[in-house]
């Protein structure tokens, strides 16, 4: 069976030679920006759900969302390095604690600190798909294809544990007028 994404990114790869001395375009260089800042700031955010949860299965997966967003950062600050774009500023990295030790007025729940994360990703993966889609460069488009197949596998696991433990937030259905009513 065919594998689509090996297969776009075969592809990529072997139009990578056709482009890379021409430079960025704005759009390239705003997208790797905007995609630093917010892996810069999903990092403190983790950092600090990673200090307050209680619930092993959220730590670990918060623990592995602070090692993808390390590769990624890695990966896309050595590339702006690279192409002399300049970084965002980034925020300081949260002190280690203790869940314990944090008052219950200013903890966040394993709810909110789930779904902020949650939220986080989903932003990136759109970011990255924007990014990809707008690039003219393909080494530029690739970059952004990883990144974003990347964080919807982990968006996966992320969506399990949320719907195990009853943090998954749902809109309301919608059911056309004249449709059969399942939910009654």
């Amino acid at each position: 069976m065919i594998n689509v994404w090996e297969t776009v990114m075969d592809t990529m790869k072997s139009m990578m030679n056709q482009d890379k001395d021409q430079p960025l375009h704005v759009g390239e260089v705003m997208a790797c920006w905007i995609y630093m800042a917010g892996l810069e700031i999903a990092k403190v955010s983790v950092q600090a759900g990673i200090n307050t949860t209680t619930d092993d299965e959220l730590k670990v997966i918060l623990e592995e969302d602070m090692k993808l967003g390390t590769s990624q950062r890695k990966r896309l600050h050595d590339f702006m390095i690279k192409e002399g774009i300049p970084l965002p500023s980034s925020p300081e990295d949260m002190p280690m604690s203790k869940s314990n030790s944090i008052p219950l007025g200013a903890k966040l729940t394993d709810d909110v600190i789930a779904n902020e994360l949650s939220l986080k990703i989903a932003s990136l993966i759109l970011q990255a798909a924007s990014a990809s889609s707008e690039s003219i460069r393909t080494d530029v488009g690739l970059l952004f294809v990883q990144f974003q197949a990347e964080k919807s596998a982990y968006a996966i696991r992320l969506k399990h544990l949320m719907r195990k433990r009853g943090w998954i937030k749902v809109p309301p259905f919608y059911l056309p007028p004249g449709s059969p009513q399942p939910f009654s």
